[in-house]
C-alpha cells in the first residue's frame, strides 16, 4: 500500500503530506470515512473541535489499529476558547475526545484580530507545545501581519499556516512570507470547493494524463510543496484522491495551473472574521 510522501517541520518532526481532511463531515458519516481513508494509506487526519466530529474520529482511529505513532492528527482551537488560560482547557477537551494522550499538530484556527487574543493564545500553546502534548503547533487563516506579530513577541515559530489555498487563490505573497519564516503552508479547500476542477486548463491536463481534474489539482499542490487534506466522505473519491503518487506534472502545467489565480478567495476574510 503506498503512503504519502512527508515533508519536515520547523522543529524536525515528520507530517504526511497528503491528508484527509474531515471538515462538515456529519457524526454519522465520519467513522466509516476515517476508517476508509486509513485502509486506503493515509496517515494524516485533519479535524478541529469546531467541525464536532472529534469524537468519531478518535474512535475510527482506535478501531483501525494502526499504531499510534504511525498516525498524524491535527485538531484546532475554536475562537470562543481563546485566551492564555482557557486554550489549555480546550485543548485536554480535544484530546478527551480524540480518547488521545498528545496530538501531532495543535493550531489556532482564526486570528480573530478584533479579540486580541491570538498572542496569549499562542503562549498558551508554546506551553502545550513545551510539555510534550502536541509535537508542533501552528496556526490556521493567519495574515502576515498576524505571523510577523508572534514572531515579534513570541519564542516558538508557528511550524504551518493553514489557509484557504486552491488554483484560483494561491496567496502566493503570503505563501513567500511562509518560506521566508520556516512556515510550511497547508492547504484547505484545496480544489476551490470543486469549482476550480471546472477550469479548461486543469480539464485538459487532467485528459492528457488520464487523471481525474482532483487527481491533477491535489498533485499541483503536492508539487509545489504544500500540505493538502482534501475531503471526501464518497468511498470511491476518498480513494482517488490518494492516487496521486503514480505521475508528475510538468512544469509547465504547473504554471498553467498556477496561472488561474484570480484572487477568488471562497471563505471568510481573516482580518474580518471575529
Amino acid at each position: 500500500m503506498a503512503l504519502s510522501p512527508t515533508v519536515t517541520l520547523n522543529n524536525a518532526v515528520q507530517i504526511p503530506q497528503l491528508g484527509f481532511g474531515v471538515f462538515q463531515v456529519s457524526n454519522d458519516d465520519i467513522i466509516p470515512s476515517v476508517e476508509k481513508a486509513l485502509e486506503v494509506g493515509y496517515r494524516h487526519i485533519d479535524t478541529a473541535a469546531i467541525y464536532g466530529n472529534e469524537e468519531g474520529v478518535g474512535k475510527a482511529i482506535a478501531n483501525s489499529g494502526i499504531a499510534r505513532d504511525e498516525l498524524f492528527v491535527t485538531t484546532k482551537l475554536w475562537n470562543s476558547e481563546q485566551g492564555f488560560d482557557s486554550a489549555p482547557v480546550a485543548f485536554e477537551s480535544s484530546l478527551a475526545r480524540l480518547g488521545l494522550d498528545h496530538v501531532d499538530l495543535y493550531l489556532i484556527h482564526w486570528p480573530t484580530p478584533e479579540n486580541k487574543t491570538y498572542v496569549d493564545t499562542w503562549k498558551a500553546l508554546e506551553k502545550i507545545y513545551a510539555d510534550g502534548r502536541a509535537r508542533a503547533i501552528g496556526v490556521s487563516n493567519f495574515q502576515a501581519n498576524h505571523l510577523r506579530r508572534l514572531t515579534l513577541d513570541t519564542t516558538v515559530v508557528p511550524a504551518v499556516n493553514q489557509i484557504e489555498l486552491h488554483p484560483t487563490f494561491t496567496q502566493t505573497d503570503l505563501v513567500s512570507l511562509h518560506d521566508e519564516l520556516g512556515i510550511r503552508t497547508q492547504a484547505w479547500s484545496p480544489l476551490g470547493q470543486a469549482a476550480d476542477l471546472e477550469s479548461g486548463t486543469v480539464t485538459d491536463i487532467a485528459s492528457r494524463l488520464g487523471k481525474s481534474p482532483a487527481q491533477v489539482v491535489i498533485r499541483w499542490h503536492l508539487q509545489l510543496g504544500y500540505i493538502v487534506f482534501p475531503k471526501s466522505v464518497t468511498p470511491s473519491r476518498i480513494e482517488s484522491n490518494f492516487d496521486v503518487f503514480d505521475f508528475e506534472l510538468s512544469d509547465a502545467d504547473v504554471t498553467a495551473i498556477s496561472a488561474l489565480d484570480s484572487g477568488n478567495r471562497i471563505g471568510p476574510d481573516p482580518d474580518a472574521f471575529n
